[in-house]
């Protein structure tokens, strides 16, 4: 089975988190939910992600606003895939989040989705998923046929 860490970097995340949550839980993928801050647990962070893969993790969701390096951190510290969810905070309404995540130094790269897309990078770990895990694929093409129907019934 399926197994993703979903890690973000306060707990005033948690509600914006939640469509990723329901989205993970669709595809019947198993995921673990931690707080955990780049800046202010950066070694908990750290261990968590030099230990994910062993933790049986295949991949590791993070969001973060304003500054959002824990995407980054994350992937520094480990060899499976990243995505990460700039949330929109602060003064900038995400767009300083935006920026931290998506612009990683060559070599330690992070799948960003749009400011608040907990929902998308739900469904991108799912596609990523799918490689490793071919049933995943059939779920997928569920989703999109159901998505299709609803705008064509509208």
């Amino acid at each position: 089975m399926p197994k993703v860490g979903l890690l973000v970097g306060s707990k005033s995340d948690l509600p914006l988190i939640k469509k990723c949550e329901d989205v993970l839980a669709s595809y019947t993928i198993d995921y673990e939910l931690r707080v955990l801050s780049a800046h202010r647990t950066p070694a908990e962070t750290a261990d968590f992600a030099e230990n994910a893969k062993d933790r049986g993790f295949d991949l590791i969701i993070a969001g973060a606003g304003m500054s959002a390096h824990l995407a980054g951190v994350i992937a520094a510290h480990t060899t499976i895939p990243v995505i990460g969810i700039p949330i929109k905070s602060g003064m900038l309404d995400g767009l300083d989040a935006l920026l931290s995540t998506v612009q990683m130094p060559g070599g330690i790269p992070v799948a960003t989705v749009a400011v608040n897309g907990a929902e998308n990078a739900a469904h991108l770990a799912a596609q990523v998923l799918s490689l490793k895990y071919p049933e995943l694929e059939l779920k997928i093409k569920e989703t999109r046929k159901q998505m299709r129907e609803k705008v064509l019934s509208a």
